[in-house]
C-alpha cells in the first residue's frame, strides 16, 4: 500500500497551502498528518476518522489547520492557513486500518502506513 502525499511548497508567512493524501483505491480507518522540522522529532499535526469524521488537532495548529476527507476521491486533505515560519517542515501523511479513539490519534505508533513526505517552507 502506498500513500501519496502532495501539495507542499514555498509560501510566505500568512499564506495558505493544502496538502493531499491518497492511497490507490482504498480507504483506511484513521488518517493523520505529522511533521518533522530539521533536527526535531516527528510531531503530530492532525488526524481524522474516516467513518465518522471525528478529528483531533495539535494545539499549535488549532484554528489554523483543517483536516478533511473526500470520500469520492479516497483522499484526505490538510488545509493550512495563517502559516508561519514555525510551520516549516516535511509533512507526512499516515494511515491505519483501525479506527482509533481520539486520544490515540497523536501516537505515531498507531499508524502502519506512511507517505513519503512533502516539504512545506514558510518564508518570513
Amino acid at each position: 500500500v502506498q500513500l501519496q502525499a502532495s501539495g507542499g511548497g514555498l509560501v510566505q508567512a500568512g499564506g495558505s497551502l493544502r496538502l493531499s493524501c491518497a492511497a490507490s483505491g482504498r480507504t483506511f480507518g484513521t488518517y493523520a498528518w505529522f511533521r518533522q522540522a530539521p533536527g526535531k522529532e516527528r510531531d503530530f499535526v492532525a488526524a481524522i476518522r474516516w467513518s465518522d469524521n471525528n478529528k483531533n488537532y495539535a494545539e499549535s495548529v488549532k484554528g489554523r489547520f483543517t483536516i478533511s476527507r473526500d470520500k469520492a476521491n479516497y483522499a484526505v486533505y490538510l488545509q493550512m492557513n495563517s502559516l508561519s515560519p514555525e510551520d516549516t517542515a516535511v509533512y507526512y501523511c499516515a494511515a491505519d486500518s483501525r479506527t482509533w479513539i481520539i486520544s490515540n490519534m497523536p501516537n505515531k505508533s498507531a499508524y502502519e502506513y506512511w507517505g513519503q513526505g512533502t516539504l512545506v517552507t514558510v518564508s518570513s
